[in-house]
């Protein structure tokens, strides 16, 4: 909130209209620098008409007519900041205001993950048209980007190729958001315990951002033809909740006051319990009747019922409570629709059956975590169309049969993430990767030698991303030949290895952007060729060695004397480890 010069303020405006080249009409300069004395010096309501700029005529008189509206709603509206952060809003197409009043689902200062939002904006028709070809999802992203690009959305997390991996708004956006979703009947969000009002509020959409919440309560606001449900707060029963397993943390026992809650919204669309200070001991079976879900989260114990596969509409399935192995039913197999599972714990996915007249999830894009014991060919050639998959070993198994985890049939997945353990010896040769891989990330693997890397990666051309953590391999020395070359790699981190000798030259990762470094304490050096690769922009250390932190500082200091300043060096440490 500290307040901009003119001068200053004028330059916040021209970077994100203009970018850093500050290439603007002169005619535009004192029209722009009267908005920027409209904003009262506030950063936020610069930022935010500039992204209204953006997408306006760069002329004189579509700048006048910016400057004539700012100084309409300073005149008229009592909230004069909200109204301002407004302008921009009000001149959105019809497509993008839903999807932006959607941020008032969540609590104040809510990360909110990309993937799941987009799921969401799908299940509640947000996203209705394909452009140009373009899936669901890539039409959401592009809405997505928008909206970021005019400044009411921030992006919190990006991948180094800038895809947005994390989401949310500023406080004072997210005001105005739950202001105009209240106004506009977009959604009731209930944020004052307890709930006062004996009136259903005549919305579709609800979200509950109190503490806790009882049934009573809800019943109070929450009206038959509720699409949408988000939960943030913990369910409140008249019965106390069985502890279990979690210590202080409630597992809610079956109990007819839940099945008579969840029984009364029959056209419910969206629900999503995203609280876990309470789980529910079991499925609740009630929701299962659920008809018209499309995107479904809750968090409980055990196994899911067969009876899952009555929700013939569900796109998303997330369960944000069970850490320990369960089956998924046989019946999922007839879930046409859905797209994307992710579960907390290991899941053992039984084979399709030949003679049910389904077979398989060909729209299923995302599958975690699955069991290893459960990856079959059976299982991968059911689902062809993958594109992320998380696998984890069980639990309550220590032995594992030494066989080829074939994954070429899955010639769509980009992403690939392997949880192991140190029961699973050797197990980079255990994993047949297709060549469509993007984003490998491998996780408790040991007992393997480095080579085993150079030669398993070399073998996807399109890897851009790897990530080893938590890995124990044979040797300690990683070294690359000549003929080792990482092409399409941007990304490379490692974290907690026993790696000490790195001999690699700028050859062999000619397109590396950045390279991250974690409790890697054992490493002597970076190798000093890394300084040469013209793509890198960054290296990141956190609590490595001096010795790795010298060599990181000397590249760093030996490219900004040959005139490179591109590349930066960030060193991290951890005071309670050193």
């Amino acid at each position: 909130m500290n307040l901009l010069s003119l001068e200053n303020g004028w330059k916040l405006l021209c970077d994100k209209v203009f970018g850093p080249k500050h290439d603007h009409p002169p005619a535009l300069e004192e029209i722009g620098k009267e908005i920027v004395e409209k904003c009262q010096g506030l950063p936020l309501t610069i930022s935010v008409i500039a992204g209204h700029l953006s997408k306006v005529a760069r002329t004189l008189e579509g700048w006048k007519d910016v400057a004539r509206t700012l100084s309409e709603i300073i005149a008229s509206n009592p909230n004069k900041f909200l109204g301002v952060l407004g302008l921009s809003y009000y001149h959105l197409p019809n497509h993008l205001k839903p999807c932006f009043l959607s941020m008032s689902s969540f609590p104040e200062d809510f990360q909110v993950d990309t993937r799941r939002l987009i799921q969401l904006w799908i299940a509640q028709g947000f996203i209705r048209n394909f452009e140009n070809g373009k899936t669901l999802e890539e039409v959401a992203e592009h809405y997505l980007e928008d909206l970021i690009s005019r400044n009411l959305i921030q992006a919190r997390k990006r991948r180094f190729n800038g895809e947005i991996k994390a989401c949310g708004v500023h406080d004072l956006l997210h005001e105005f958001c739950l202001i105009e979703a209240e106004t506009t009947k977009h959604k009731h969000v209930q944020r004052t315990h307890p709930i006062l009002p004996t009136q259903k509020h005549n919305v579709r959409r609800f979200s509950f951002h109190t503490l806790s919440y009882s049934v009573e309560n809800c019943f109070k606001v929450l009206h038959p033809v509720a699409r949408s449900i988000h939960l943030f707060s913990r369910l409140h029963l008249l019965h106390k909740p069985r502890h279990k397993l979690l210590g202080t943390f409630p597992i809610y026992h079956r109990n007819p006051i839940i099945h008579e809650f969840f029984s009364c919204f029959n056209l419910l669309r969206v629900l999503a319990i995203f609280n876990t200070i309470g789980y529910f001991e079991s499925f609740p079976l009630v929701i299962t009747e659920l008809f018209h879900l499309r995107y479904l989260q809750v968090p409980f114990y055990v196994d899911i019922p067969e009876s899952i596969s009555e929700l013939q509409n569900l796109q998303t399935l997330i369960c944000s409570g069970n850490y320990f192995d369960i089956t998924l039913p046989e019946n999922i197999w007839m879930m046409n629709n859905l797209r994307y599972i992710r579960l907390k714990g290991p899941s053992y996915l039984p084979s399709p059956r030949t003679e049910s007249l389904v077979t398989g999830m060909p729209n299923l894009e995302e599958l975690s975590i699955l069991c290893y014991t459960s990856c079959t060919n059976e299982v991968f050639s059911s689902i062809p169309n993958l594109k992320k998959l998380i696998i984890s070993l069980p639990f309550n198994d220590t032995k594992f049969p030494y066989r080829l985890l074939d994954m070429s049939s899955l010639t769509k997945l980009k992403a690939f993430k392997f949880y192991g353990s140190p029961y699973l010896g050797d197990p980079i040769k255990k994993f047949g990767f297709p060549t469509s891989l993007k984003r490998l990330s491998l996780s408790k693997c040991n007992h393997f030698v480095w080579a085993d890397i150079s030669s398993t990666v070399m073998m996807l051309p399109n890897l851009e991303e790897l990530k080893l953590k938590h890995c124990r391999t044979l040797n300690d020395e990683w070294r690359l030949s000549d003929e080792d070359k990482f092409k399409s790699m941007k990304l490379l981190l490692l974290s907690k290895l026993n790696l000490e000798h790195w001999e690699a030259s700028s050859d062999n990762f000619p397109n590396l952007k950045r390279l991250v470094l974690k409790n890697c304490y054992k490493m002597q050096e970076i190798p000093t060729d890394f300084g040469e690769i013209c793509t890198l922009e960054s290296i990141e250390l956190h609590d490595c060695s001096t010795t790795a932190e010298d060599s990181a500082r000397n590249i760093e200091q030996e490219q900004d004397e040959m005139g490179n300043s591109s590349l930066k060096v960030y060193i991290h440490k951890s005071h309670s480890l050193f």
